[in-house]
């Protein structure tokens, strides 16, 4: 059995040949990386492809977006929205593989011939596992390893494809995966090459990268603050932070006092070095604070 290799990289990172893969939890979670995506790709000159029977103006992120005439994307070519059955439905209505192929191979064609520098190109998938009769992984596996070939030696296309995780069951979900050596995920809220703040969607919080000290207390605070409208209690991964300060625990216990009684701040996969600063200090003096996940690769690693 081969180890799968992959690079997470923020959606704003997504370069020509990468074939990015982007299991989402919510709409939410889907709207932040493919938003950025297509708008990114229509503000630097870019082809954007979107395999969908939702309708350009309803596409995520473009709705009011600034410098952005969704109409006038459409008609100059930048915007191209393609339907399911014009791209990768047979006759019959089955997914057909070696259409989305042609489909894509005719794009990028095309994207060159009209000039544009690269073509980006997305489809959300989660309709196959949830037709009556869905057609399942060996199509979508198949055209996965097809895609890849078309794109990742390419310097001129990327492509993000999504799938709502829910709709999968978790193997076939690692499987889809592992025909991908880019995962995607949302643009961090923060990164300073100290420390980087991430927002994570399942389970709900934010990922804690780095170092915290008091220099960077502020903006972990007002990233905190952004958290206490929603529903349920705040998870923290801090599987990658490598150092906090007493400071730091203190902010977080505040946090924690200032959610309602029914939910907490929750301390998922924490590294060795940092769960014994927490005992030496003692969590009984932190009020609020939970230990969850224990040590090891968050969920989130394995089916992102």
């Amino acid at each position: 059995m081969t180890t799968p290799w992959f690079a997470k990289r923020p959606v704003s990172a997504v370069r020509p040949g990468d074939h990015g893969w982007l299991a989402y939890s919510t709409p939410e979670e889907r709207d932040r990386v493919i938003g950025p995506f297509l708008r990114e790709g229509l503000l630097t000159g870019e082809k954007v492809v979107y395999v969908t029977d939702v309708p350009a103006e309803r596409l995520p992120g473009l709705a009011g977006a600034d410098g952005i005439d969704v109409a006038e994307c459409v008609r100059r070519g930048g915007l191209r929205v393609l339907s399911r059955q014009d791209a990768c439905l047979d006759r019959g209505g089955a997914f057909a593989p070696a259409m989305m192929l042609d489909t894509i191979g005719r794009e990028v064609d095309g994207a060159f011939d009209q000039g544009f520098r690269a073509v980006r190109l997305t489809t959300d998938y989660s309709w196959l596992f949830q037709e009556p009769e869905p057609a399942g992984l060996g199509p979508m596996l198949g055209c996965e390893h097809e895609v890849d070939g078309a794109v990742a030696p390419s310097t001129m296309a990327m492509a993000v494809c999504q799938l709502d995780r829910r709709a999968c069951p978790p193997d076939q979900l690692i499987a889809l995966r592992d025909t991908h050596e880019v995962l995607v995920e949302v643009n961090p809220e923060f990164d300073d090459g100290i420390l980087k703040i991430v927002r994570t969607f399942e389970p709900a919080g934010l990922r804690i990268e780095g170092e915290l000290d008091a220099a960077r207390h502020t903006v972990v605070a007002e990233n905190l603050a952004q958290l206490v409208a929603q529903r349920g209690s705040v998870h923290l991964d801090l599987s990658r932070l490598g150092f906090i300060d007493i400071g730091g625990l203190n902010l977080l216990a505040r946090h924690a006092t200032r959610l309602p009684a029914d939910r907490a701040l929750v301390l998922d996969h924490l590294r060795p070095n940092v769960e014994g600063v927490i005992d030496a200090v003692g969590w009984n003096r932190l009020p609020g604070l939970t230990r969850g996940a224990r040590q090891g690769v968050p969920e989130t690693e394995d089916f992102a």
